[in-house]
Order: structure tokens, then C-alpha cells, then sequence
């Protein structure tokens, strides 16, 4: 995903964006223990999302405690 892509969101998409990618994490880590996951690079992917949205939304927190 695109941090590009990622600036456009709102605040509520971006927060939602983040549940859909955590749930997705659980669900690539439970795959990963039962050993049915065959992408395993799709792990590291969803983390790094995850830290995009949470590097966007706390950049936007910090920029409306300045104002």
C-alpha cells in the first residue's frame, strides 16, 4: 500500500484500515501456525501497512495539537 494512497484517507477510513490490516495479521499468524500459509511475505507487508497508518495518524494527532 502506498503512503500516497494512505494521505488521501480520512482520519475514520485510516482507522479502519488499521482494524481491517490487524485482523488480517491474526488471521496470517494463525495460518502461519497451522502451516497452511504459503505467502509468507504477505507477513511482513501487513506489518509495515500497520505501521504506515499508525506513523499517519499520530503525524495528523501531533499536527492538530499544534493548532
Amino acid at each position: 500500500m502506498k503512503a500516497s494512497r494512505l494521505h488521501e484517507m480520512s482520519s475514520d477510513e485510516l482507522a479502519q484500515e488499521l482494524g481491517e490490516l490487524q485482523q488480517e495479521q491474526f488471521n496470517l499468524r494463525f495460518q502461519t501456525a497451522s502451516r497452511q500459509l504459503d505467502n509468507t511475505s504477505r507477513i511482513k507487508q501487513v506489518r509495515r501497512d500497520i505501521a504506515r497508518v499508525n506513523t499517519i495518524l499520530r503525524e495528523r494527532e501531533l499536527k492538530a495539537g499544534e493548532q
